[in-house]
Parts: C-alpha cells; structure tokens; sequence
C-alpha cells in the first residue's frame, strides 16, 4: 500500500533506481529494440496485399504497386506525425499522452486500450508467424508449433528481463543481417530482366483466380486494409522516448526516421519485383521467398534471406516488449493500472508489464495453436485507433500552441487522422466476420477495467486522506496477540518480541472438542504453566476444525470490551533453511494471516524464524 500514500498515487520515487544511461538506447539500439515488428511487416505485408488481389487474377495482380504507394504515402505521414509526438511528449506514452492532454480522459483510453490490444497481439502473431515460417522449411516441426512458439516467447521474455539495452544487442545483429538481405535482394532484382530461378514455387498449386479485366473499389480497399498490417509497430518508438539516452527525443526522432525511411524502401522495392517478376501467390511457399529465388536464384542467398526471415519475424515481439511496459507505467502513474506496472528493476526494467505481456500472449498462442491465421485478423485495428485518436489531438496541440508554421503542421496531421480513420473503418469492416469483432468487444471492455480501477484508488485515496493533512499522532494502548499450538522455541522467541513492543501480551490457544486436542491443550496449559512467562494463555474453544474464524471473533470482540486499544497479531512461522522443505510446513500462520486480514482492522505481523 505504499504506492497508494503519495499525493499523485504514483509508486514512490525511491523505488526506482537512478538512471546513468548505460542501460538506456542509442537511436542505432533503439531501432534495433523497438522496430523489429515494423521491419518483419515487409515479410507479409506485401503478401498480404498480393493474395487479396489474386482473387481477381493476374489483372488484379498489377495494381500491387499502386496500392503499395498509397500505403508507403500513409507511412510518411505517420512518421512525420510520430516525430512530432516524440517532440511534444518527451516523457512517451505515444497517443495516449497526447489525447490525455487535449481529448480529454476517456479518449485517453481508448487509445491506451488500443496499443495494449496491438501490442500483445503483436506478441502472438510475430512469434506464429516466425514458427510458421520455420515449420514451412522443417514440415516435420509441424506438430510440435505450440511448444516452439512458446519458447520463443520464453527467449525473448528472458531477454527483455535483463534490460532493453541488453535486448538491443541481442536483436541488432539479425535486424542488420534482415535489411542488408532484403535491401541487396531489391537491388539485385532490379538488374534482372526476368525471374532468375522458380525451384521454390515448383510444384505448388497457385491460388490465383481466373483473370478479370475489371478491379473494384472494395477490392483494392481490402487490398490496402490488408497490406496496412505493414504499419504496425511505428508507433512504438514514441510510447518509449523515455529509454532513449539524453537527448533522448533527438535520439527517438531519428530512429523514427531511420525506421520510416527503411521499411519504404523495403516495401516499395518488393513490390517493384513483385510487378517486375510477374509473381504469382502459390499454396505454401511465402511471396518473399519466391522474390528471394527469383532475385537472387535457389542458393545460399535464397537460404541466408529464409533464415533471417524466420528470426526476424520470430524476435519482432520485441517491440512490444520495449512499448507495452512504457505505456503500462505512465497509465499506472494516472491510476489506471495496478502500481505495481510503474516499478522499475535495476537495469531500468518494468518487469511487471514484461511479465504480464508474455503471460497473456502466451494464452493466446495456446488459444490459437500457434496458428497465425487465426489471429491475423484481429491485428492492426487497435494501432490505427490509435492513430486516428492521437493525430487528432495533435492538431488541437498546434492549435493552442500557435508556434512557427502551426497551421501546416495542423494540416498535416489533420489530413493524417482522416486518412487513418478511413483505415480503421476499413479495416474493421472488411476483418469483422474473421474475427475482428472480438476487437470491438474486447476494446470498450478494456477501457471499462482502466475506469474500474481508476475508481477503486480514488476510493481507497479518499480514506487514506491522500492530498490532505492528516491528524496529528497520538499513543494509544496497544495489545499484541500471539496464536500458539505447542511450547517450543519458536513461542519463545514470539512472545520475547511482543512483550518488546506492546503495553500487554496475551497468547491464544485454539482448542477443538476432540478427545486428543483437549489431551494436547491439557498438556500445553501445564507446560504454559510451568514456564510462566508472564503472558496469560487464553482458551478459545471452536466446535469446528477451524483455526482462523475463533482468533478473529477473539479480535472482534476486543473492539467493544477494550475500545481505543491498538491490536496487533503476531503470528510467528518457522522459516525453513531449503527452499523445497517450505511444503513441508502446515499453512497454519498463512491461513491465520489471512482470516485476520480479511475480517478485522488488527496490525498482521508475521514473525519469521529462520530454523
């Protein structure tokens, strides 16, 4: 309760450690932490505008690259409007910071419900998209997905334990290695007048449908509400400004640009292919593997862009795990989450939200079986709510701000909230019945919990008195009480310390009607007796095999017979000198603990000694 008796409700600051920076980002670590998730979007981005398209045949097939520009357009604006955010919130939390300032509380929430939504499921899917990638070179793995699935999971969670600079390093080299092969793939590609292999899509049936000659509106806006998938994760260098060293807003702008600049390339590049290639979608085999055979032939090239493929795309959870934390602790700061989201470890990590993410996405995975496709159609709407929300409070913030060129940038990001917007309603409409609708749910839901817990701490800070002077202190008697069963030293040392520290010390003795439990306490007064330690042993019958309900009624009690009198229970425990031995104790102080705590006001201190 500690965290609960600072004036703002935040966790008190000395629970944190200083920050010397040597755990904080550069802007080359940060990309490497934190644009993991945007950068594997180039695996399946691209392919997922191709198979909408397929449907239409090879006629449709050509407006991949139209459809591609529209989406690399949106993907200026959401930079240029990301490094705005990063100059205007230093302290992170990305939309939710800037709707909490200029929309208001609620709104606030939706938008931090939407990048929990898109975070954890980000976890999910990157983590089955990478086995499925890997699965699809081994079949023979097949089967064995869930649990593969969830050590990756458990891979990166251990990573991210240790800090994201440790994180950073950990994922910078597969990161160099993934856009090195994809830029040399587009490069090379460009040089060549046609397809220099076909081995990998040999013998797979194609899914393209018959050719058409026509393409309608609502076909390509599926096309760009598929191929959007590609902009997840752009956000989340603005959540986690706060783990960039100083200048840590320089260093996060640029690393935004670094990643708006990179995954263009990328994007615009393969699709150049795509259309160059005249590639076709087949069953089984992944669009950016047949562009890696047609560019650069069935060889070691083909195998060293497969491999950082399946790594990349397996380890871009981390940006999650870089995100999520971040935003966890500044809507525990707002009391919107448990408080316990805003403590930090020594290496300047949030281990609760760590842990909490890994946790729920790996009841995902088990909920989906490790089954990417099951969870696709779930991702991207939270981020683009996001967006919409967020770039519509920035352009009340130039507003008020009224700076050089405000209007500009009001247009600019104005013209981005429309056109994310149109995203997000395209993108529900056209996932609704794949699953989608579990988004619509499940964000109101959330937004509901984080007003659930805002009100329970502004109950429990209106009685705690937090923000007021509280009354002046005063003595009062104080009473300890002490359960017993037996005689041993254990007792002694319970007693010896509540005799230190109360005005009267009374031990208690729970005594059921069984012919051998009247033996034992027979036995424990006489005991009591001779040792005389000048504390009373009281009788507590109970007709029931019940140990905590008597002690508790005991304590109930006092409040009538012994009004204004501080009551302490101690409740002494053996402390056992191996871990494993702790199953060998019998519960009794916990379950004592707990009645106490739960049905009266009495102080529970639990004395440990250690055997």
């Amino acid at each position: 309760m500690s965290a609960l008796t600072t004036e703002n409700g935040a966790p008190p600051a000395a629970e944190e450690p200083p920050d010397t920076g040597r755990h904080k980002l550069t802007a080359a670590t940060g990309l490497a932490a934190l644009s993991l998730d945007a950068m594997a979007s180039v695996a399946y981005g691209p392919e997922a505008i191709v198979l909408v398209l397929a449907a239409v045949g090879g006629y449709g097939l050509g407006f991949t690259l139209p459809v591609t520009l529209a989406i690399a357009g949106l993907l200026a604006v959401l930079v240029a409007y990301y490094r705005q955010v990063i100059a205007a919130f230093p302290d992170g939390g990305g939309s939710y910071a800037v709707a909490r300032t200029h929309l208001g509380r609620r709104t606030s929430l939706v938008a931090a419900g939407s990048l929990v939504l898109d975070y954890v499921l980000n976890v999910a899917v990157a983590v089955t998209a990478g086995v499925a990638a890997l699965t699809s070179a081994f079949p023979e793995l097949y089967g064995d997905r869930l649990w593969i699935c969830l050590a990756v999971l458990v891979l990166v969670t251990g990573v991210n334990l240790r800090g994201i600079v440790d994180s950073a390093r950990a994922f910078i080299v597969p990161t160099a290695v993934f856009i090195g092969a994809i830029l040399v793939l587009i490069v090379v590609g460009l040089f060549r007048d046609g397809p220099v292999s076909t081995a990998a899509s040999a013998g797979h049936a194609s899914v393209l449908a018959d050719n058409a000659t026509t393409v309608g509106a609502l076909l390509l806006l599926k096309a760009f509400a598929s191929g959007c998938s590609a902009l997840t994760g752009v956000e989340a260098i603005a959540n986690a400004v706060p783990s960039f060293r100083a200048p840590a807003a320089r260093r996060a702008m640029r690393a935004e640009l670094a990643l708006g600049a990179l995954l263009g390339v990328m994007l615009i590049g393969l699709s150049v292919l795509i259309s160059r290639f005249g590639l076709q979608p087949v069953e089984g085999v992944t669009v950016l593997a047949q562009l890696a055979d047609a560019s650069l032939g069935h060889n070691w090239g083909f195998f060293v862009i497969q491999f950082a493929t399946v790594v990349l795309l397996a380890l871009s959870a981390n940006t999650s795990f870089g995100g999520l934390p971040v935003l966890l602790k500044l809507l525990a700061r707002d009391n919107y989450v448990p408080h316990v989201f805003g403590l930090k470890a020594d290496r300047q990590v949030h281990r609760h939200g760590v842990v909490w993410l890994a946790l729920v996405s790996a009841a995902l995975l088990v909920f989906s079986g490790g089954d990417t496709n099951t969870l696709v159609p779930l991702f991207a709407i939270g981020v683009f709510v996001g967006f919409t929300i967020a770039q519509t409070g920035m352009v009340l913030h130039w507003r008020r701000e009224r700076g050089p060129k405000w209007a500009a940038k009001a247009l600019l990001n104005g013209l981005g909230a429309v056109l994310t917007g149109v995203s997000a309603v395209v993108v529900t409409a056209t996932k609704f019945h794949d699953g989608a609708w579990l988004i619509v749910i499940a964000l109101p839901a959330l937004v509901l919990a984080f007003e659930a817990v805002h009100r329970a701490y502004g109950r429990i800070g209106e009685r705690l008195g937090v923000g007021r002077i509280p009354a002046p202190p005063h003595r009062e008697r104080s009473l300890v009480l002490v359960p017993v069963s037996s005689l041993t030293r254990l007792t002694s040392e319970a007693v010896t310390a509540a005799v230190s520290f109360g005005d009267e010390v009374r031990a208690l003795m729970v005594c059921h009607p069984d012919p051998e439990d009247r033996q034992a306490t027979e036995a424990l007064e006489r005991d009591w007796a001779r040792w005389n330690p000048g504390v009373p042993l009281v009788r507590l019958p109970s007709e029931r095999r019940s140990l905590g309900r008597p002690i508790t009624a005991y304590v109930r009690g006092l409040r009538t017979t012994e009004p204004g009198t501080r009551v302490t229970v101690l409740i002494p425990e053996a402390e056992p000198e191996h871990l494993w031995q702790r199953a060998l104790q019998n519960q009794r102080g916990a379950v004592v603990a707990h009645a106490v705590r739960r049905d009266t006001n009495a102080v529970v201190c639990r004395l440990r000694f250690r055997c």
